[in-house]
């Protein structure tokens, strides 16, 4: 089961038949308490249309905050220390992939998220930017994991890399995360199997590619869905990327024009350009 966020209003999918929901509220919906027994009745109610209904999708968030989980892989780790050497921050990032606490950071609020087929930017004063493929947890107020999104969290690995300090300013800014293109609903966790690819591609050619599975996550998403609730409450609900173990070579950093698509087992396709 998916729900997809169109200008129309909210649009269910199951087993490829289509479901308009007309002008239910996202935020309200998304958190209705027994949510797929909730949508499954609805549907019993409707007339089943065709993909047409999802010609034209948004971002799936409404007034939901975006966080973000980091070091969440041994990829990233390795990353995150040669990014950060020169700076002396090298150790920080070792020492949080093996505590208990997982580093977690906003990301962003809803009017800097962009959706399928969308623009994402890099920041003017940065040379060294990179798209990270990331399993997004969708989570309603009560802290419940409703289902999963694709996420595309943009760095700037210079900026983070010249002092660990300044990594909001890294990862938060104008059109700096993609959600999409829909939300996966479901009650049970993703299999470790789950594949997470991407390929970037630049004047038709492509330029990096890689792929990864859940299993190679070292946090479980519940437990980091429990230290993000547990001093804060979120309303409307949030959503937590939970960390890339792709990241391309040091050499590599995003260009304008940049086609960038992020794709995973059982949610679709993210794709987006660079601005």
């Amino acid at each position: 089961m998916k729900i997809y966020k169109t200008p129309q209003g909210p649009v269910l999918n199951i087993d490829a038949q289509y479901y308009a929901l007309g002008n239910a509220c996202w935020d309200q919906l998304i958190n209705t308490p027994s949510l797929m027994a909730h949508l499954a009745a609805r549907a019993k109610e409707l007339r089943p249309q065709g993909a047409e209904l999802i010609a034209n999708v948004l971002a799936p968030i409404g007034s939901q905050e975006v966080w973000g989980a980091g070091v969440t892989y041994y990829r990233s780790r390795d990353a995150r220390i040669e990014e950060s050497k020169s700076s002396g921050g090298g150790d920080f990032y070792s020492r949080v992939y093996e505590a208990e606490r997982p580093e977690l950071f906003f990301k962003a609020t809803p009017q800097r998220v962009v959706g399928l087929g969308q623009k994402v930017r890099i920041r003017r004063d940065s040379k060294w930017n990179v798209p990270e493929p990331e399993l997004t947890l969708a989570i309603n107020s009560n802290g419940q994991i409703i289902g999963y999104t694709i996420g595309n969290d943009m760095s700037s690995r210079d900026i983070e890399g010249e002092n660990p300090l300044y990594l909001p300013q890294a990862k938060t800014y104008d059109q700096s995360c993609a959600l999409g293109p829909c939300i996966f609903l479901t009650e049970q966790p993703l299999p470790p199997a789950t594949a997470i690819s991407i390929e970037i591609t630049r004047k038709g050619e492509v330029v990096f590619n890689g792929s990864i599975t859940r299993a190679q996550l070292k946090r479980e998403p519940a437990s980091l869905v429990e230290f993000l609730y547990r001093e804060s409450s979120f309303p409307a609900g949030a959503f937590l990327l939970t960390g890339t173990g792709i990241v391309p070579p040091n050499a590599f950093t995003l260009l304008s024009g940049d086609a960038i698509s992020i794709k995973i087992d059982s949610i679709g396709e993210l794709l987006n350009t660079v601005l």
